[in-house]
């Protein structure tokens, strides 16, 4: 029964755990904390042992407290990072516009109806006349 819950919980906390991993940022940030803390630990003697004696070195020293608040903020940024993920960016209007220009392009340029609709297009934008012939010169540059 022990043994169920205790994989049941591995199978909850893997996502987390493989996210932590290879997530960039929430690495940051833990190393971050971790870098905070040792700062923070350093600077206890021994004789500060006890609740005491780390309390109020703690209120006496702000380089200790500010350690531990980066320590803490860090880890929150680390856990939000964990449980709630970046939304992948959506592409809808890159998407769109490629599909549009593929549909365009397939218009104007098919074997079928591509002639047909250059000029339907030519005549609409620019109007009907035949402004737009190529007039080949001859060769002596005259025409």
């Amino acid at each position: 029964m022990a043994a169920t819950k205790v994989f049941d919980t591995a199978e909850q906390v893997k996502p987390y755990v493989q996210r932590a991993l290879r997530d960039e940022e929430v690495r940051a940030h833990l190393l971050n904390a971790l870098g905070a803390a040792r700062s923070a630990a350093s600077q206890f003697s021994k004789k500060d042992s006890g609740y005491l004696g780390a309390a109020s070195r703690v209120a006496v020293e702000p380089e200790i407290l500010n350690n531990l608040r980066t320590a803490t903020s860090e880890l929150r940024s680390a856990v939000d990072r964990i449980q709630h993920p970046a939304a992948p960016k959506h592409h809808g209007g890159r998407n769109f516009f490629l599909l549009m220009t593929g549909i365009v392009l397939g218009a104007l340029y098919n074997p079928v109806t591509g002639p047909e609709t250059r000029k339907w297009v030519s005549d609409t934008l620019f109007g009907g006349g035949d402004d737009f012939t190529y007039q080949a010169s001859d060769a002596n540059g005259s025409t």
